[in-house]
């Protein structure tokens, strides 16, 4: 259910009021989110300064007079510096890239503008169920706000139930909604591809395969998702422009009251806020599962969901790149503003590392198998759009791994990429960091979050992206060597996954492997402060997590010993029950995602002078600015 007390009236109105569309061949429309903006110059002055002087900073660490020279030295250590050299100017590169990816999507974000909905479309709302995975409760919840969702055609309510369950049909007849499962049928059950076994897409294509005939678009929610009753009021008329695949809007979580879960949402501000706006630039938007309205006859041009972890971001990607074969223009989606569901987040560290996990993993599937293809059948802007959002994981990675990488050079062996000036170092770094900032700050203005205290800085999403990357690294390894992934459900309903000490392995392996370089130095007497302290920052980075859950168990017990004991004893409600067979389900993905041997992306940077520091300092701040 939706919490109280949070504006959700308005926030499901942000793209404006509903218009009727003008002319005989209707197009989306939209609003150039600047166009608002009372001190444009100013604006623009900061979107475009803060990528110009990071890369001016990158021009001056990488500068050849500044390349550290060993006279007479051994080999092994030059080349070390060499490395450190190149790790430097791949920092300072994704750092560029990514203020500009943030620049470029302030000056282009657009909303598009509301037109009624064409009546009598044909519309199915689906949702899906999980027995033993999923409570029924919160099924129930969803359903619920289904059946009060308005339409000005003929709507059904479907549940696509995986495992056939007798509560399920219970529930669906006494809400008059529509059940389906593909339980016990072969064809809809196989090892891979579309209809792949216990997984969304699979269940999503076999309801396609025999009920999407019937019907012209289906809308969909997760399952912790409630909808509101606008829902198809407000995504539906976009679909009057003939080349429409699909709708999205953006993901908020109602259980807004663990700080994972606060955390987790600020950390998204930028995608939902930003970066899927300027989606609406190239008419490409991601295709977000949490909450959107799908044209059934493009979903079927590609052969149904497509077989991924993350399938609703390699469907939307291969939707893009075909074209609608009764206009012959390339299919276009729409991202609305428009908070129209309210779902669940990750309550607890492991399921927020799951999440993250099967997120970034999923990106890496679509650039090694899908994204080669693009060059070919995308129009060169959406292909650009594309870009920006698909290598945001995979340079958070590689950033924290350089980084880490620099540290150890310098503290455990000495070595040195680049000598610079520190004083002209300082004003390079702190002048982009403060422009990178800015950016960061100015975009808050259009957040679409309604849980999130107006004025709020964001720094606990920023704090997330930061301690995220080590879990991106992660991910980005088990993609290299093929690793089988496979799709999980996440505990809902209030469940979360247990927390444990291994839950961290992933952040503690990194707070190891800097704490042995910190000892190190001081042992070998490779000192210098910059390099020290952004050693620390990076170890405070990963102890970070670690902490947090320390000190909420601790006061957790402290509050249970407070609390008078009770005698009375209750059977567990079915909720608690489906609650707990979820979270056994997560702790094999929760405990991968807290273990390995990956890095993060605090210290990213390090040299012989503070220079290399500096560069460290900044990519953790553009990291926290970029997701995608």
């Amino acid at each position: 259910m939706r919490p109280k007390g949070y504006d959700y009236d308005t926030h499901s109105r942000l793209a404006g009021p509903l218009t009727e569309p003008s002319g005989s061949a209707y197009r989306v429309q939209y609003t150039k989110l600047l166009s608002s903006e009372p001190h444009r110059i100013r604006a623009v002055l900061l979107m475009t300064l803060a990528p110009l002087l990071t890369g001016l900073l990158l021009v001056y660490l990488v500068w050849p007079t500044h390349w550290v020279e060993r006279e007479g030295g051994a080999r092994w250590l030059v080349g070390l510096d060499v490395t450190m050299l190149v790790a430097i100017g791949l920092i300072e590169l994704f750092m560029v890239v990514n203020v500009a990816s943030i620049a470029h999507a302030t000056m282009v974000a657009r909303d598009p503008v509301p037109v009624t909905p064409q009546q009598g479309t044909r519309v199915a709302f689906l949702t899906t169920y999980v027995p033993g995975k999923e409570p029924l409760s919160m099924v129930r919840a969803t359903l619920e706000g289904a059946v009060k969702v308005t339409h000005t055609g003929p709507l059904d309510v479907w549940l696509l139930d995986e495992g056939d369950d007798d509560r399920a049909k219970a529930l669906c007849e006494e809400l008059g909604v529509r059940h389906f499962t593909r339980h016990g049928v072969p064809e809809w059950n196989r090892d891979k591809g579309v209809h792949k076994t216990r997984t969304k897409h699979g269940n999503y294509n076999a309801w396609i395969a025999m009920h999407g005939g019937a019907y012209d678009y289906f809308a969909s929610v997760d399952t912790d998702h409630v909808p509101l009753p606008e829902f198809l009021e407000r995504m539906m008329g976009y679909f009057r422009d003939p080349d429409v695949a699909f709708v999205v809007g953006p993901q908020v979580y109602g259980n807004y009251t663990a700080p994972v879960t606060k955390a987790a949402e600020s950390q998204q501000f930028l995608f939902h806020a930003l970066i899927q706006r300027a989606g609406n630039r190239y008419r490409a938007p991601m295709f977000v599962g949490t909450n959107n309205v799908v044209r059934i006859a493009a979903v079927k041009q590609i052969g149904g969901l497509y077989d991924s972890i993350t399938e609703d971001m390699a469907t939307g990607f291969e939707l893009h790149r075909h074209k609608n074969p009764r206009t012959g223009h390339h299919w276009q989606s729409v991202y609305t503003p428009d908070v129209l569901a309210v779902g669940e987040g990750p309550a607890s560290w492991t399921d927020f590392f799951t999440q993250q996990m099967r997120w970034s993993r999923g990106t890496y599937e679509t650039l090694f198998k899908q994204y080669w293809r693009a060059p070919f059948s995308m129009p060169p802007g959406r292909l650009f759009s594309y870009t920006l959002m698909l290598v945001y994981y995979p340079m958070t990675a590689v950033n924290w791994l350089l980084g880490i990488l620099s540290c150890v050079l310098f503290l455990c062996f000495g070595a040195s990429g680049t000598q610079v000036s520190a004083s002209v170092w300082l004003m390079l770094y702190s002048d982009a960091a403060a422009l990178q900032v800015g950016l960061y700050l100015w975009n808050r203005r259009h957040n679409v979050s309604p849980h999130e205290p107006e004025g709020s800085g964001g720094l606990a999403g920023m704090g997330m992206s930061a301690l995220s990357a080590p879990i991106y690294l992660r991910s980005l390894a088990a993609a290299l060597v093929r690793r089988p992934s496979r799709f999980v459900v996440t505990p809902k309903g209030g469940g979360a996954s247990p927390d444990r000490l291994l839950t961290f392995r992933i952040h503690l392996f990194w707070a190891a492997v800097l704490t042995a370089s910190l000892v190190a130095s001081f042992a070998l007497g490779h000192t210098h402060a910059a390099m020290r302290t952004w050693a620390v920052l990076a170890l405070v980075i990963s102890l970070a997590p670690v902490a947090v859950w320390a000190a909420t168990r601790t006061r957790a017990r402290g509050a249970a010993r407070s609390v008078v004991p009770t005698v009375l004893v209750t059977e567990p409600t079915e909720a608690e029950a489906g609650a707990e067979v979820g979270a056994e389900a997560e702790v094999e993905v929760g405990a991968e995602a807290g273990g390995g041997d990956e890095a993060g992306e605090a210290g990213e940077a390090v040299e012989h002078a503070p220079a290399l520091a500096g560069s460290t300092g900044a990519a953790v701040s553009s990291s926290s600015t970029g997701g995608s």
